[in-house]
């Protein structure tokens, strides 16, 4: 089977030169370069870096680089050829080696250091030097900055090498989390969530490094052995790589006065940011103050969206630091995360993770997380106010306490995220409106029976007049519990009914809307376990069939497809070590 594509048009960009003539580098012409920075990008031992935007550094090319995959999907977009992906300069390129680069292309890429704050709280001791100056992009290289049909696209580099940002790591990623990353990003595109994108995924066939896993069967909450893995790049591209935690990093150091351009330095990344991320949205017309506060309440609305998404499609990021946290309100980072098969609000697939990352409390950490963004921000405005304390001038409409705007945008996140959310829970359920006591009994029930939330949710899209349909998502035996599921399902249909009533709709219309809201396949760990596995012997057959099938997520695929991917987790999968939780070796 394919992967579902744009409708056909031809490619633009057919070479690596043609793509050259697109490059425009806006960060690093527009930002500070670190002032202690080497030019040639040779930057690989961890150090402290006092001030600036970004580091150039040169990634560390893979050894005897093979092709895996590529978004067929996202190259289409771009108006990329396929045949691009096996070109011998760009494997070159997205490996690791752009020594060789096209001209406008340049030969040096760049990384960027950011702050930590885990659930709201500020923190340095991940940084080798206690300062949080040494804390940043550690494996992840950025080598191009492109402008493709009027959209502006960074591509980074994951497992590019070491970087300043290291912090005496090797700067690799393996095979099994590249395979990981690359499918849930073409994974969450197609399932309508926001997310950095998959461009491509290359493994080395002769370098490997050593990392902590588990061994077969294994019951255990920690790796137990260790295992030589190969290692893999997998280019992923965004608007923007900017963080949460980037804006912190430079709050941060305008809060304490590190350094004389410090408030510079912290207003050139925000209003970039702006530029980058927001310039559709935002006028560039206003002033920088009225930017800033737009900024929140802009970022604040993609934020709560893609909360809502998230528990839509099951997902949870397991690891939603402010660092992994982008600015662009799209999902960042695929390290420790996973899909839900058994509903379950404490959800949480990394055993670092706790109940702050867990499933349904994902949107209190993203509270949390805009809570830190605005803490960023204070310094600024703070700044852009002093000048009309002491002016003459009294301050009109356009001129009033930034500070307390932004106060009340961060006061409003809770309401604006219930709102997403009962949106969202009325849609998976057909109606046009929330209704608190019908979600109420169904999340009880749905946690009591338990059931599998994937194919509860799409089993309930067909409009199942007994609950038979609906045992296809339970666990165990419901015999205990069949009366209240049959009284839960009858009040829906009386709100399904009454909904109709203001607003006729067919029972296949509502059957359609539900479907396009309630996916059928889910990228479970257990059918990603096996691919990985596979592909470390060279066979990347089950790595493409996951692509093509979880790139169509919604849609009613063959038999033999059902068969093999729309079922209950098997029981012996459950506890196993690597698959239904895991540490972030990766």
């Amino acid at each position: 089977m394919s992967e579902q594509l744009p409708k056909e048009t031809s490619p633009t960009v057919v070479t690596l030169n043609q793509l050259a003539e697109l490059a425009n580098y806006s960060l690093m012409d527009t930002l500070s370069c670190d002032p202690d920075a080497k030019a040639n990008g040779n930057d690989y031992l961890p150090r402290q870096v006092f001030s600036g935007h970004y580091v150039p550094v040169n990634p560390t090319p893979i050894e005897n680089p093979e092709y895996i995959a590529h978004s067929k999907s996202f190259f289409h977009e771009l108006g990329f050829s396929d045949s691009m992906a096996t070109s011998p300069d760009f494997i070159r390129m997205f490996s690791g080696d752009i020594s060789h680069l096209p001209k406008p292309m340049r030969k040096v890429g760049w990384a960027s250091g950011y702050a930590l704050s885990i659930y709201g709280t500020e923190y340095v001791q991940q940084c080798p030097f206690q300062t949080g100056n040494g804390y940043g992009d550690g494996r992840a290289v950025s080598v191009l900055e492109a402008v493709i049909k009027d959209q502006r696209w960074e591509m980074q580099l994951k497992g590019g090498g070491r970087t300043p940002y290291c912090r005496g790591a090797d700067g690799r990623a393996v095979l099994r989390s590249s395979i990981r990353e690359f499918l849930a990003q073409d994974h969450m595109h197609a399932l309508g969530v926001e997310t950095s994108r998959a461009l491509s995924l290359y493994v080395s066939k002769t370098e490997e490094v050593k990392r902590p896993w588990y061994s077969e069967g294994s019951r255990s909450k920690d790796p137990d052995m260790l295992i030589s893995e190969a290692v893999a790049i997998s280019t992923r591209v965004a608007p923007s790589f900017i963080r949460v935690g980037q804006l912190e990093l430079f709050g941060r150091r305008a809060r304490k006065n590190t350094h004389p351009k410090a408030i510079q330095e912290l207003e050139k990344i925000v209003l970039h940011a702006i530029d980058r991320e927001y310039a559709d949205v935002i006028d560039n017309q206003l002033t920088s103050p009225e930017k800033v506060v737009m900024l929140a309440r802009e970022f604040r609305s993609r934020l709560t969206s893609l909360m809502a998404n998230w528990i839509r499609v099951g997902f949870c990021q397991g690891n939603f630091n402010s660092d992994n946290c982008a600015l662009g309100g799209f999902t960042l980072d695929y390290g420790p995360f996973g899909f839900c098969d058994v509903f379950d609000p404490h959800f949480q697939s990394w055993t670092g993770g706790g109940h702050h990352f867990s499933f349904m409390n994902q949107p209190v950490a993203a509270q949390q997380n805009f809570k830190s963004f605005c803490t960023a921000l204070r310094p600024l405005l703070a700044s852009y106010q002093e000048p009309l304390q002491h002016s003459s001038l009294q301050p009109d409409s356009l001129q009033q306490d930034y500070l307390q705007q932004l106060d009340e945008i961060q006061d409003g996140f809770s309401d604006v995220m219930q709102v997403q959310m009962e949106k969202m829970w009325a849609a998976k359920l057909g109606l046009n409106t929330f209704h608190k006591g019908l979600f109420t009994e169904l999340r009880t029930l749905m946690t009591q029976t338990p059931v599998d939330y994937t194919i509860f949710f799409r089993e309930l899209s067909m409009l199942p007049k007994t609950i038979a349909p609906l045992k296809k998502s339970f666990y165990k035996d419901s015999e205990g519990m069949d009366q209240q599921w049959s009284g839960w399902l009858t009040k829906w249909h009386s709100h399904i009914a009454s909904d109709n009533v203001a607003a006729p709709r067919s029972t296949d219309e509502i059957s359609r809307q539900m479907k396009r809201v309630n996916p059928k396949y889910i990228l479970r760990e257990w059918f990603v376990v096996p691919a990985y596995q596979q592909a470390t012997g060279g066979n990347y057959t089950l790595v493409r069939e996951l692509q093509a099938v979880m790139t169509q997520p919604y849609a009613e695929q063959s038999r033999e497809i059902e068969e093999k991917y729309y079922r209950l987790k098997p029981f012996e999968f459950f506890e196993l070590g690597g698959t239904s939780h895991y540490s972030c070796s990766s």
